[in-house]
């Protein structure tokens, strides 16, 4: 037996509904039992229906948008090549940089972000605010209508945004409110937003792969003329996709079914995507669900803070070994443009490293470098690198840092290494085995020296795939999710969630310093009530019941405290990794009713990206708004 819910606000108490037993006829007992019985709402993403699909994916070093008609949902279109860009490097997406103003208004986003910054002089940009590598929010429509041959409004339009799959509730939910507050979304019609786990949707996109839109390195063969010895991100650069160019997009043409790779897949075979980006390097496991072609998660999405920034930053330390933190400190501040073009003209040789390179890699250093080096220190950068003791870099008289190529790759070993140890604690699961398929998605991904180190760790046990145009899979993908949201049938629950309840003490099982007596009745406090458990299958739209009474029948609002953890047994609130993770909100106001006790249905809907809170007045069968705040916390 359950009852009086002791995980509620001060000021608005709340109440589960106590069991018949106890004098109540008529109310659902809240119990354990509730757990089993859940439903599933197969229309989970029903709501109005849309004229196009926008994706947006803000990564940590570069952003990106693309776009479908529903009308013609083969055809995806890419955002146009952006003003800018550097010599050598696609500028399909643009930098995640944003310039503010010396005031703090809003200047410049991406490439004309950068390059504006660039041009300032150095007393002057000091006091301008240039932010990168965050994830940041872009909002048009003007393209759309463009396409589409006529005006539409924002209301037509169903937006998807794209965050890595290790994000908790309260990234996602932040996310959101960013959306609202751009005005992307209205508050009151969030169903126009559906966010996109980026390994999901590359995972999405994959379904749709025929043999030339990709480049198998895990067998011997050769694909597109490439053979998987040599680089495989230079052969994608050159490789065909099937594209329909136009004057303001780039449209790619996807298969309406699923494509030739999948048709080697049966009923039940598994596949990982690794999704190495920016920042951060997601896994997922799926496995494939015929004849659909629908996708169940086997285990719950992994990853950690491994992407190529990290080879920046190593790139940094070795700056400071050979110059000193100081300096490198003092340079970031005094000449903050020329910090950024040293770490532009360093992106453009970390592409360049590959495990069979042998001529040396040469790094540009921007003179206001060498002469702000000298001025601090007295003596010529020549000077500091003799001095070093750091043998692999050497000075060219042409003005650039020579790194040889195990330099070079030494600064991607520990970043690389990171993502190795995961894959590989990943494939020991037992939920993990007989992969078919290892998609290398990400703009990481292009990089010949992180497909060597997963090749390596293979060792021939699954098939290397890498699609084409491997930094826009997951925006692709996630437009594909956008048009159909029920794609992902199974999805594994990241945590255990629940709230606090009181449950009738027992002699011998609770302990007794969480006994409470109350009316002569003695309960147990703080008794964690499992909504759902951590790694625990979910099917979409899979809802868990429970039915909460007002403390008193003015009450207008129920406040009920959600908590989390990452074990899969919980006896009590207050064991430790148990957190107060979000705050269920029901608004009761307007359905007033002249019961005695008032019982208040929610349904709480899992299986999807985010949690999604449903509340019904019983008495009145009316709607009672209901949310969840993970960031009040």
């Amino acid at each position: 037996m359950l009852c009086l819910l002791v995980s509620v606000s001060s000021d608005a108490m709340a109440t589960p509904s106590p069991a018949k037993s106890m004098g109540d006829p008529g109310i659902t007992p809240l119990s354990p039992s509730h757990i089993q019985q859940n439903d599933t709402d197969s229309n989970a993403h029903t709501g109005p229906s849309f004229i196009v699909v926008v994706a947006v994916d803000f990564g940590t070093t570069s952003s990106g948008y693309a776009y479908a008609f529903t009308k013609e949902p083969e055809c995806i279109h890419t955002m146009r090549r952006w003003e800018g860009g550097d010599p050598g490097v696609s500028n399909q997406k643009t930098p995640t940089t944003i310039l503010l103003t010396p005031d703090r208004k809003f200047h410049s986003f991406g490439y004309a972000a950068r390059d504006f910054y660039h041009d300032l002089d150095p007393t002057e940009s000091k006091h301008w605010l240039y932010l990168e590598k965050f994830k940041m929010k872009l909002h048009t429509t003007a393209e759309l209508s463009d396409q589409a041959g006529a005006e539409f409004d924002n209301t037509n339009i169903r937006w998807v945004i794209t965050v890595p799959a290790i994000w908790k509730m309260p990234a996602k939910q932040f996310m959101r409110e960013a959306a609202y507050k751009a005005g992307l979304v209205p508050r009151d019609t969030p169903e126009q937003l559906i966010i996109s786990l980026e390994p999901e949707a590359a995972s999405i996109y994959c379904r749709k792969l025929r043999l030339h839109q990709m480049i198998d390195i895990g067998t011997k063969t050769t694909q597109n003329g490439f053979s998987p010895n040599e680089n495989v991100g230079a052969g994608m650069t050159q490789a065909k996709e099937p594209v329909r160019s136009k004057r303001q997009s780039r449209t790619f043409l996807v298969e309406n079914v699923i494509g030739e790779l999948w048709s080697e897949l049966e009923e039940g075979d598994t596949y990982v995507v690794v999704d190495c980006g920016g920042g951060t390097v997601d896994l997922t496991v799926h496995q494939i669900q015929l004849p659909e072609g629908h996708l169940k998660e086997l285990y719950k999405a992994s990853g950690g803070p491994y992407g190529s920034i990290g080879i920046d930053y190593e790139f940094e330390k070795l700056l400071c070994k050979i110059f000193g933190p100081d300096f490198i400190d003092q340079f970031k501040i005094k000449r903050p443009a020329a910090w950024v073009d040293l770490m532009i003209a360093f992106e453009s040789r970390k592409r360049a490293a590959a495990p069979d390179r042998t001529n040396p890699l040469n790094i540009n250093l921007p003179f206001s470098f060498i002469d702000y080096y000298k001025k601090f220190r007295g003596h010529s950068v020549e000077h500091a690198l003799r001095k070093s003791n750091v043998d692999f870099v050497k000075w060219s008289s042409q003005g650039m840092l020579r790194m040889n190529p195990d330099a070079m790759n030494a600064l991607f070993k520990p970043t690389i290494d990171h993502i190795i140890q995961h894959l590989t604690d990943l494939f020991d699961k037992p939920e993990v085995c007989d992969i078919k398929f290892l998609f290398l998605v990400g703009g990481f991904a292009e990089s010949p020296l992180l497909q060597q180190a997963v090749q390596n760790m293979l060792h021939g046990r699954s098939r290397i795939i890498i699609p084409h145009d491997v930094g826009l899979t997951i925006l692709k993908g996630a437009v594909l999710f956008g048009l159909d949201p029920s794609v992902i049938k199974v999805r594994r629950s990241p945590l255990t969630y629940g709230v606090g309840v009181l449950n009738r003490y027992v002699e011998g099982k609770h302990p007794p310093d969480k006994m409470l007596v109350k009316d002569g009745t003695r309960w147990c406090t703080d008794v964690f009530d499992t909504f759902i458990v951590c790694d625990q299958s979910v099917a979409l739209g899979e809802t868990v019941k429970r039915s909460y009474t007002p403390a008193k029948p003015s009450q207008q609002v129920i406040i009920i405290h959600i908590y989390c953890s990452e074990k899969e047994g919980v006896g009590f609130i207050s064991e430790p990794g148990v957190r107060k993770c979000g705050t269920l909100r029901l608004d009761v106001t307007g359905t007033e009713t002249s019961a005695a006790r008032r019982e208040i249905q929610t349904h709480l809907q899992f299986g999807d990206t985010e949690i999604r809170a449903m509340a019904v007045d019983v008495a009145t069968s009316r709607t009672v708004k209901a949310s969840i705040d993970f960031l009040a916390q």
